[in-house]
């Protein structure tokens, strides 16, 4: 898996989880993305499917799917 940002460009925040509905990732993650290591970057795109998942199984809103890249 590569390090580089989930950012689909659907930048919006859940209001229940705060999780983005186009990347999964909260505001306190986005905010630092770019001061993260190329581990905890790859680690945190490992749980956004499921958190993705979460949202879409929760109640439809999630309206893309993240793509996954190996």
């Amino acid at each position: 898996m590569n390090d580089s940002s989930p950012c689909i460009r659907l930048c919006t925040l859940d209001p229940v989880t705060g999780f983005c509905l186009g990347c999964g990732r909260t505001g306190a993650e986005i905010a630092g993305w770019i001061g993260m290591s190329r581990e905890e970057r790859i680690a945190l795109k490992q749980v956004l499917p499921r958190r993705l998942a979460g949202l879409a199984a929760r109640d439809g809103r999630c309206l893309v799917q993240q793509k996954t890249t190996r």
